[in-house]
């Protein structure tokens, strides 16, 4: 078997691989094998009759069609082995030549996995931030608890501060109505700022059954661009104020919250959460920080198309999962958004390679280390979850499935080699 390559654009490479007529030869047998098996042939039982009889009776070209893919299939695994060519993705098969008592010849373009020239990177030192959790952080973490809890009352007053609010908008722009731009019965929490700057300044002082209008400036982050920094009126009819009424944060609080003796009870725990919560986001950072630190440094062969496009489509899906998760439908969203999937493959583009950079040089590091996860890892794994997941019978199944125990090994891996950078790294 002859094997030639040529280097493509875009982190491709084209595979030759020629056969000889002797190395076709046990393909062209198996092909003949099975035709005889599916077709009748005077004088033979299924899957007996002789080479020569199943080319006099098919022809020589059926044969030689039927050899072809189980030959390429074959041969293209044995060429990128013996060549030590790692590949993403499926290729893209040609044949060059393909005739009776003649070499095979095709072509295999194949994207590849792209190689990593990591750095010098024992000399980047990263420093971990200490982890605290001030007064002011408890503090706002008990009235978010608080507002959980809260009671709400009908009064006929003009709206203030932490009132709740029921309003009708309609928004203009250039006296166009905006699109998406008119709501009815709007919940609203004047002062917690969740509408943009100003608008809930507006409410203040209005009664139920009061009609306003005015005007005010996006701001120039705005996600729709087409109304960032622009002037936009508003007219807004008030149906309902409802005055807000926070529990006090008192022994009796912390006991209807849950099994807490005490307020300060509650607090210890709630501190040792946020610090927690804290805890894995400085880790979070800390990772980022070291990735990028590497990144900058190495240096990557060319990123085939076909990984960007993957890693594109995988960040699409992961937005699209998330708007559901939060009650909304995705097309819906893309429309207030004013964009396309494919806008948001543009946006995500440069996302999008660096996610797939990091994964590489995890990958580099993990093999320069020979860093490894043995079954006893993946086992370990699994009867941790089993036991944070006891009594689940569905997770259990998908925990035990091979696919799930694919996607554990690669996670493992990933952590094994995270921890083994800021061993080295991180102060």
């Amino acid at each position: 078997m002859q094997i030639s390559t040529e280097n493509l654009p875009k982190g491709q490479l084209k595979i030759t691989i020629e056969l000889t007529t002797d190395e076709l030869k046990p393909h062209l047998e198996r092909a003949a094998f099975l035709i005889s098996k599916e077709s009748k042939f005077d004088g033979f039982r299924p899957g007996k009759a002789p080479y020569d009889v199943v080319v006099k009776n098919v022809g020589q070209e059926k044969v030689l069609q039927e050899a072809i893919e189980p030959a390429v299939q074959k041969t293209f695994v044995k060429a990128i082995n013996d060549k030590k060519i790692i590949t993403v993705g499926s290729p893209q098969i040609d044949i060059i030549k393909m005739a009776p008592n003649n070499p095979f010849i095709y072509t295999a373009t194949v994207s590849l996995l792209p190689k990593v020239e990591m750095g010098d990177y024992k000399n980047i030192k990263i420093k971990e931030k200490e982890v605290n959790v001030s007064d002011d952080e408890l503090d706002k973490a008990l009235k978010n608890l608080a507002k959980m809890r809260h009671t709400e009352a009908l009064v006929d007053r003009a709206i203030k501060k932490d009132d709740k609010v029921e309003i009708n908008f309609k928004s203009f722009l250039e006296k166009i109505p905006v699109e998406g731009g008119a709501q009815e019965k709007f919940p609203l929490v004047v002062g917690e700022n969740t509408f943009i700057p100003g608008f809930e300044d507006q409410l203040i002082g209005m009664k139920a059954g009061q009609e306003k209008k005015f005007q005010l400036r996006f701001p120039k982050e705005y996600h729709d661009k087409n109304l960032s920094d622009k002037l936009v009126d508003f007219e807004i009819i008030v149906n309902a104020v409802y005055e807000v009424k926070l529990p006090q944060l008192n022994d009796d609080f912390a006991k209807g919250i849950g099994n807490f003796k005490n307020i300060e009870e509650l607090k210890t725990q709630l501190k040792d959460n946020l610090k927690h919560e804290a805890k894995h986001k400085e880790e979070r950072r800390v990772e980022e920080e070291m990735i990028q630190s590497l990144i900058k440094i190495a240096k990557f062969d060319d990123i085939p198309e076909l990984l960007i496009n993957n890693e594109l489509q995988k960040m699409i899906a992961e937005l699209e999962q998330n708007i559901k998760n939060q009650g909304m439908n995705f097309e819906d969203y893309l429309n207030h958004i004013k964009k396309k999937r494919d806008d948001l493959m543009i946006d995500f583009a440069p996302q999008a390679i660096e996610r797939i950079k990091s994964a590489l040089i995890v990958r580099q590091v993990a093999q320069d280390q020979k860093i490894e996860v043995t079954d006893n890892d993946i086992d370990e794994e699994i009867k941790r979850l089993e036991t944070a997941y006891a009594g689940n019978e569905e997770l259990k199944k998908q925990i035990q499935s091979p696919h799930y125990k694919d996607y554990l090994k690669n996670m493992l891996a990933s952590k094994k080699t995270l921890d083994s950078l800021k061993k080295q790294i991180v102060k």
